[in-house]
């Protein structure tokens, strides 16, 4: 080999710095890279492109709630196995491992508390658990909240994030839609709010039941929301489906969701929003 020809491979050994693994996070919009610790005190949304990575139950309710005030309801409900259901596993089995992996006892969250002084009964999915699929618990955890709120006679907030019916429980999980809109009809009746906030995703039977019966439906920003997917929608109509077809900002457009509101920005929202529709309907004593 020449003097002054270059080597086909070098010899010279560069030990790169190790960069451990879970620090950082890639937006999937903009492919920035986000030091994890940021994003989470930014509640999981990307500080430049706005992208909002899914959040589970707990953080979104400390985010959301004046501190001290939230206080959990109905924590012990959970799934019963009524069609003793059994694929590759047994369905009690999944749900244990459902609870291991997301450390909630079923998906969806319930209790009361203040925003901004303003009491709510709420009741917040997280998709962890099972896709956040509506079973019977599901059902009767949401239809309870509705229920103490109209108790207390305070509004009423429902965060959505499903993949639809829990097809383990067939028709029981099913027949949670009528139940909990029959709850909601009840809450309209009193004359109290409800507001749905729909987040991704949102499909199935709980877009088709209490997701999209609010008297303000909010979305966040990019949230997928539908009852079918789309590629089953596609093939049955036979039609190329429009672009952005099923975002929320597709449905807003349409007229189905009334905001599209930043989860940033979504506190002092809901606040501007109950005092509009709660508080000043209130006696000047209640206040």
């Amino acid at each position: 080999m020449s003097l002054f020809s270059k080597p086909k491979y070098s010899t010279v050994v560069v030990k790169k710095k190790d960069i451990p693994k879970g620090m950082w996070t890639k937006c999937p919009i903009s492919g920035e890279i986000v030091f994890n610790q940021e994003l989470e005190e930014n509640q999981m949304v990307v500080p430049k492109s706005g992208y909002h990575f899914p959040i589970g139950a707990r953080q979104r309710i400390t985010a959301l709630f004046d501190e001290g005030t939230f206080e959990e309801i109905d924590a012990s409900i959970r799934s019963a196995d009524p069609l003793k259901f059994v694929d590759s596993q047994k369905y009690p089995d999944r749900i244990k491992k459902y609870e291991k992996e997301s450390g909630l006892t079923e998906a969806v969250v319930c209790g009361t508390g203040k925003i901004h002084g303003i009491p709510v009964s709420v009741a917040v999915m997280d998709f962890r658990f099972c896709g956040g699929a509506m079973g019977s618990a599901v059902g009767e955890k949401i239809t309870r909240a509705i229920e103490i709120a109209l108790k207390n006679k305070t509004p009423c907030l429902i965060f959505s994030a499903s993949g639809g019916a829990r097809m383990q429980e067939g028709i029981f999980s099913l027949m949670q839609m009528a139940k909990t809109s029959a709850a909601l009809g009840r809450l309209a009746e009193a004359k109290l709010p409800y507001i749905s906030i729909l987040t991704h995703p949102t499909m199935g039977g709980v877009t088709a039941s209490f997701a999209v019966l609010g008297d303000i439906n909010i979305a966040e920003p990019g949230a997928l929301i539908g009852f079918a997917g789309a590629r089953v929608i596609k093939d049955t109509v036979k039609q190329t489906l429009p672009p952005g077809f099923q975002t929320a900002e597709f449905l807003q457009k349409h007229g189905l969701i009334d905001q599209i509101v930043s989860r940033l920005d979504m506190r002092d929202r809901l606040r501007d929003i109950l005092q509009a529709l709660y508080l000043r309907k209130l006696p000047t004593a209640k206040k």
